[in-house]
């Protein structure tokens, strides 16, 4: 027997069929005699409708109300769906995040946790009961309700399967695991069966949807067997995210091509060269809540340098307003913004012992004719900034390029 946390994802939940069928393959797993906590999101679009309906009522909503309101999507899905496991013959019960006691701060719409009470769960399993938690949510030391942002029912799943030392924490979604990059733009692209933490925390923070970041942070730190699963597929091992150590076999050189189209580039020009002068540029940027990617500056001419730096397209007008109070403070020339970039990159732990690859992968988007803006690099990923309008060439060539449409 043993402890699995399953997280199943808004087009899982997003009709009353499919929490029927969720219901349904609880059930098998706890016929097999196992403890199960469940972690559903909200009914697919039902977010982004309660927040339509905020913004019906205010263009800039109070970030406390607004989360007042986006929590209970998942309120009405982890009722119905104990309604549907009670239809199956199981007990089961729901609970808020309040509720459990899921502490966090007090960052409305990003707040990260803190802290999981487990002592109600504990109970409840031993009195038979699956438990379903919603994911997204919690409440901070005030009992004002939290939302932990986008994907944020990935990291409550893998807080709880932390918390309470679960067996294995499986993330139930619309595919039936981690592919070296999107089959929509490549139909080429291969299933992985396993990919390391690493890997997955770079493919997360650089636009792989599959899995939201801070839910494979808190994986890699308390070392949760994580495993990527359809919540449409009876079959399949899906993706399984583990350490490094646990490779067999020798890792191939780039394990796959991510991508955001979220990016927007600002620019300030003619920053006056000298020290300090990031932090007059980017600690008000930090705190504003706008979360800085990419950055480069200039060599310095005559006194004077260029500060580059990416943010998420949707705080790029944000970020323009507080530069414009900046540019006045610290002597700067002109702002300028560009919010048709995007991300492309080559993530792989095997680049480690392979030299080369960032020079290969700019021969290959230099013979497309693609212009690189920006460059980062790590130990196991090459990111570049390019034109959005060149987005699926970039990541078709890439894939290509190292060789990800060939079996291993």
């Amino acid at each position: 027997m043993a402890l699995i946390v399953q997280k199943f994802g808004g087009t899982s939940v997003g009709s009353t069929d499919r929490i029927k069928n969720v219901a349904k393959r609880v059930a098998r797993w706890k016929a097999q005699g196992h403890d199960i906590i469940v972690v559903p999101s909200a009914m697919s679009g039902e977010t982004n409708r309660l927040i339509g309906l905020a913004k019906e009522i205010s263009a800039s909503p109070n970030p406390r109300e607004l989360d007042v309101i986006a929590s209970t999507g998942e309120q009405v899905t982890i009722a119905l769906l104990a309604m549907a496991m009670h239809e199956e013959g199981l007990k089961a019960k729901s609970y808020t995040g309040p509720q459990v006691r899921v502490l966090t701060d007090s960052t409305h719409t990003k707040a990260r946790i803190l802290s999981i009470d487990d002592q109600r769960i504990r109970q409840d399993l031993a009195e038979g009961n699956v438990v379903v938690v919603a994911g997204f949510q919690g409440a901070d030391e005030h009992g004002n309700i939290t939302t932990l942002g986008r994907g944020g029912s990935d990291t409550s799943a893998v807080a709880l399967a932390a918390a309470l030392k679960a067996d294995e924490c499986q993330i139930y979604t619309d595919v039936d695991g981690v592919y070296t990059t999107d089959p929509r733009i490549v139909p080429e692209a291969r299933k992985l069966d396993t990919i390391t933490f690493e890997e997955m925390l770079e493919m997360a923070s650089l636009g792989s949807k599959v899995l939201q970041i801070r839910s494979v942070e808190f994986a890699g730190k308390y070392k949760v067997k994580l495993r990527v699963l359809s919540s449409f597929q009876d079959e399949g091992e899906g993706t399984l995210i583990t350490v490094e150590e646990d490779k067999q076999m020798e890792q191939p050189i780039i394990s796959g091509i991510a991508f955001n189209r979220d990016e927007a580039k600002l620019t300030v020009l003619g920053v006056p060269d000298r020290p300090g002068i990031a932090y007059q540029i980017l600690g008000p940027i930090a705190e504003a809540n706008i979360d800085v990617d990419m950055i480069i500056q200039n060599v310095g001419h005559d006194g004077t340098t260029d500060f580059s730096f990416t943010v998420n397209r949707s705080d790029f007008s944000k970020a323009l307003g507080v530069l414009d109070t900046v540019k006045a403070q610290i002597g700067a020339r002109e702002i300028v913004g560009d919010n048709k970039n995007c991300k492309v990159s080559a993530v792989g732990v095997g680049m480690r012992s392979h030299p080369g690859v960032a020079s290969q992968m700019f021969r290959a988007l230099a013979e497309e004719g693609i212009n690189i803006q920006m460059i980062s690099t790590s130990e196991i990923k090459i990111s570049v900034v390019i034109d959005e309008k060149y987005l699926e060439l970039a990541v078709r060539v890439l894939h290509k390029t190292f060789g990800l449409d060939k079996e291993a």
